[in-house]
């Protein structure tokens, strides 16, 4: 690991970032543990340390309109607490011995204290005195370098720049921040998606050994931090659409018809995600071809996350499909296009690609997943598929590149979900509605796939 200095900045979001805009004044609002106030302050934190080393911090405080807590927690402070704690879990990995996985691994915890006053290995701090949890940190060590995440670039995303905090919570009320670079999201996940993920990750292992094409999500780091009684558990995945990349069309697709249209609030946003029956009707005929080799391999792959995800009785799991439409853009018809900017929560629960602060390495190592289902001729996309993306076409022949991921996957079929199942399918069709026991809710999911929405093309158009 070099020595080289790196300063780490917490800092409220919106802070220094001439991209956002700051909020307006609203009342208070309440959604899940997220909470809404018209008026509150951020503390902007400067953080420099070699790794192993004591950090030294200065704040500053600057008022701003709209005070968001997360279980009280203000949540400008808990960011700057989660990059504090970030930095430090990773920067003390950088010097244990690379060795090979044990299953014990799958269930090691961590737990440092960071007082603030500061301790012999932490810093001190204005954020109050809390402890930060890290799950299975050699574990998560492993799948950052199986995506090939360097421990600095990890770092350089997470802690150097201030993460950006999103206004739309979307139905959980979770909190979600990005990385400046877009590369990382950090998510508040509950006790039970939290626990039911370091059971599921001895699993996630051996299918990423197994089936390295696999569109589950890629989860970098697994973290909790506690204070004065509260714990806050956070996932670290990956940004599934690109940020350089115009989406124009967006959908969450389960495989159900149940209530699955998107309503008319989501659709006046300007990236609006839409649904099962939003696909139908605006790809009736067709769906979106693929090359036949490319198509084989995309269903081989969905069927094989699909047997996996049954194995864990999990369900109520999406396909996200981020669909650039490339004749639009070559025909500067942007007026259907969607900012990929205005994330929402469903295109935060997966992630694209890898990582690093090098745009030569970036794209030295994307390369080989460029086009990790589709042998056609690229001369007919002109050479511009961009990293992650899958080139297909839709019933007009367009030519469109792909942006697949499984999303959601932490929905375990336990008592509570049998309970809906059974009290929607009284009033509806049961096979329609999206909760339904992992074994037929897997082939719905499949049927639908291939059915409605993945086709088969010619080998050349």
């Amino acid at each position: 690991m070099s020595t080289a200095v790196m300063n780490f900045k917490a800092t409220a979001p919106g802070a220094g970032d001439d991209r956002g805009e700051m909020q307006q004044p609203a009342e208070k609002q309440k959604l899940g543990h997220r909470r809404i106030d018209e008026q509150g302050e951020y503390s902007k934190s400067c953080m420099s340390s070699n790794f192993g080393d004591k950090f030294t911090n200065s704040v500053q405080k600057t008022k701003f309109s709209m005070n968001v807590s997360y279980k009280k927690v203000p949540t400008n402070a808990l960011m700057s607490a989660i990059q504090l704690g970030i930095a430090n879990s990773i920067g003390s990995l950088a010097s244990r011995p690379d060795r090979d996985l044990l299953l014990q691994d799958f269930q090691k915890i961590e737990n440092v204290a960071f007082p603030a006053a500061g301790s012999a290995t932490t810093p001190s701090h204005s954020f109050g005195d809390f402890r930060f949890k890290t799950y299975a940190p050699i574990a998560f060590r492993y799948f950052r370098e199986l995506f090939n995440i360097k421990p600095a670039d990890f770092l350089r995303s997470t802690c150097t720049e201030p993460l950006r905090e999103l206004s739309n919570a979307g139905a959980s009320g979770s909190i979600f921040y990005v990385s400046q670079d877009d590369q990382f999201i950090i998510k508040t996940v509950q006790h039970k998606e939290a626990e039911f993920l370091q059971k599921l990750l001895p699993g996630y292992y051996m299918n990423l050994q197994q089936n390295p094409k696999t569109l589950l999500p890629k989860f970098f780091g697994l973290f909790c931090y506690q204070s004065l009684g509260k714990n806050i558990r956070l996932l670290v995945m990956n940004n599934l659409l690109p940020q350089n990349v115009t989406m124009h069309e967006k959908y969450d697709l389960k495989g159900s018809t149940y209530k699955r249209l998107a309503s008319k609030a989501e659709r006046a946003k300007a990236s609006p995600t839409l649904k099962d029956l939003d696909f139908i009707e605006n790809h009736p005929n067709e769906g979106l071809s693929m090359d036949p080799v490319s198509y084989d391999s995309l269903i081989r792959t969905i069927s094989r996350d699909c047997l996996v995800l049954e194995s864990f009785k999990i369900m109520d799991y999406s396909l996200l499909v981020g669909i650039h439409n490339m004749e639009l853009t070559s025909s500067g018809d942007r007026s259907r296009a969607q900012p990929v900017r205005q994330e929402s929560e469903d295109e935060l629960e997966q992630v694209d690609d890898l990582p690093s602060t090098s745009r030569g390495e970036t794209e030295a190592r994307r390369r080989p997943l460029q086009t990790k289902f589709s042998v056609w001729d690229q001369s007919e996309f002109e050479g511009s598929v961009p990293p992650g993306g899958v080139p297909a076409r839709n019933s007009n022949g367009d030519r469109l590149i792909l942006f697949l991921g499984i999303i959601d996957i932490l929905q375990n079929y336990r008592l509570l979900k049998k309970m809906e199942h059974t009290w929607k399918a009284i009033l509806h069709d049961g096979d329609s509605i999206s909760v339904h026991n992992p074994n037929f809710y897997a082939q719905r999911f499949l049927s639908f796939m291939t059915e409605h929405v993945f086709k088969k093309g010619p080998a050349h158009y």
